[in-house]
């Protein structure tokens, strides 16, 4: 049965260090292919800078020509509040599913919806985010069964999708941090110009 890495996120926008974890998680746990997967309403965050259906194109691009990634859009397509344990268990059984994470994520875990019944569909894989240990908090850590958490050797990449949009929305210069497809897209459609919308 092959091993499917998950990695979840409002992509908002998707930049080079969400292609580079879900590439370095395939590469490192030999996982068949990665499937990002881009949030409706992602419930413990306030509301989105582009719309669902931008997000969904952006991570398209982001991933074309890298077949080992792949784009799934169930949480667009259920629509609502996005939930994990929703999300898991409407994923084929023809597989076994690996939810790729930063630290920052980890660390609160705990306050994800129904977080232990997370553990009896997955393992994680935890990257470190800058200045944030790759630790998981102790009622996580008591819960873990042998196996349930392993580490992706990751070089921690200072890029946020929150400085991205505020900088977009001030002018300021993001090649660095874009797939220059992206960048055209957000330029084409005029994503993120508004600050009052960030």
């Amino acid at each position: 049965m092959p091993e499917v890495g998950l990695l979840g996120g409002s992509f908002d926008p998707v930049h080079r260090a969400h292609v580079a974890l879900a590439q370095a998680a395939r590469d490192a746990l030999g996982l068949a292919h990665v499937e990002l997967l881009p949030a409706a309403r992602p419930w413990q965050r306030g509301r989105l800078g582009a719309a669902p259906e931008h997000r969904l194109r952006m991570l398209e691009l982001a991933c074309a020509g890298d077949p080992g990634l792949r784009v799934n859009p169930i949480e667009l397509h259920r629509g609502g509040d996005t939930y994990t344990i929703d999300t898991l268990a409407a994923l084929p059984s023809t597989a076994r599913y690996t939810w790729i994470l930063g630290s920052d994520q980890l660390a609160n875990f705990c306050t994800w919806h129904r977080w232990r019944d997370l553990l009896s569909h997955v393992r994680l894989a935890v990257a470190e985010r800058p200045g944030i240990p790759a630790a998981p908090p102790p009622p996580l850590a008591q819960a873990l069964s042998p196996g349930g958490l392993v580490r992706i050797p990751f070089v921690p990449q200072p890029i946020s999708a929150t400085a991205i949009r505020q900088a977009l929305a001030a002018g300021r210069p993001v090649d660095a941090a874009l797939d220059p497809r992206v960048l055209d897209y957000i330029h084409a459609h005029r994503l993120y110009q508004d600050p009052a919308s960030l």
